[in-house]
């Protein structure tokens, strides 16, 4: 390896790293850049005596140059996907066949369940961030304002990354498993300072006020069309002696008055169950991209 062209400063070979790894996903990026930092400072603090250069080409040969290291996690990265990878289900070439195919889907399933755990979610990330910003703020004239509003964006950004691993594993969008990479040898005051006019920091807020009315709509949306499927598919099962339900249609009692519309309504019943399990993939899916847009950093990667 020819160390003359190895960086000699540890932002230089993140810089490069971030170089090389254009184009990947921002996510990854993310992940990238702290795993190399923290490898790089440790190295650098059990070596006291040695410069940020002569650290960098002794670990050369072990972490990598900064176009090795970025090779090794795009091919590392599609090796996890495709080991995370729910198995796809079976191609299907007719209309019908990728129609009622989404139940062997487990995507579809994941982003239902999805939806259905988005009201408590949203919820509790709008309370807490809700809660948090009103009280830091009423605060900040205090001599503690300032430490808790610090700390309170420090959990939101803890949080993001909770958020993160909920979206990835139900609805398959990657999302950071690392925190954000903050430039090191900062001042405090500095840290402080970028933590507050990060872009992210705040459209992570937003995110988290979003999620209220986004977990209301999906919670309704998901139980709604469940109720009114399954209602409608398992309504014949009125006509069973010793069963004693009512099922109301356009003024009809359905089981006295028309009898022979319930297996009509039963097969409607089927394909709203089945179309809720296509509507549900497909707001897990762009959820999943709304959540990337604005939980996942991109301008620092660009």
């Amino acid at each position: 390896m020819n160390t003359e062209r190895l960086p000699t400063t540890i932002p230089e070979y993140l810089a490069h790293l971030r170089r090389s790894l254009a184009g990947a996903d921002p996510a990854l990026i993310q992940d990238a850049l702290y795993d190399a930092e923290e490898y790089l400072r440790s190295e650098l603090a059990e070596n006291p005596g040695k410069s940020e250069a002569e650290v960098i080409a002794a670990v050369a040969s072990s972490y990598g140059a900064p176009d090795e290291v970025a090779d090794i996690y795009r091919d590392t990265e599609v090796k996890v996907q495709t080991a995370l990878r729910p198995p796809p289900p079976p191609v299907r070439k007719s209309a019908w066949g990728r129609f009622f195919g989404v139940f062997a889907d487990p995507r579809a399933y994941a982003s239902l369940f999805y939806m259905v755990l988005a009201l408590a979610t949203g919820i509790f990330y709008f309370v807490w961030v809700v809660a948090g910003f009103s009280v830091s703020l009423g605060l900040s004239v205090t001599i503690i304002g300032i430490p808790l509003l610090i700390l309170f964006f420090g959990s939101v950004r803890v949080l993001s990354l909770v958020e993160g691993r909920i979206v990835e594993v139900m609805l398959g969008e990657r999302m950071p498993r690392r925190p954000l990479y903050t430039v090191r040898g900062r001042s405090l005051w500095q840290r402080i300072g970028d933590m507050f006019t990060d872009p992210r920091t705040w459209s992570t807020l937003l995110y988290f006020l979003l999620m209220l009315p986004l977990g209301i709509a999906y919670f309704t949306i998901a139980v709604t069309l469940l109720a009114v499927s399954l209602s409608f598919a398992l309504s014949p099962l009125t006509l069973l002696p010793g069963i004693e339900l009512s099922v109301w249609m356009f003024g009809l009692n359905l089981p006295e008055q028309t009898p022979w519309l319930l297996p009509v309504v039963s097969l409607v019943g089927i394909a709203l169950l089945f179309a809720t399990m296509h509507i549900a993939r497909g707001i897990g899916r762009l959820h999943g991209l709304f959540a990337k847009h604005l939980l996942v950093k991109t301008s620092q990667y660009a």
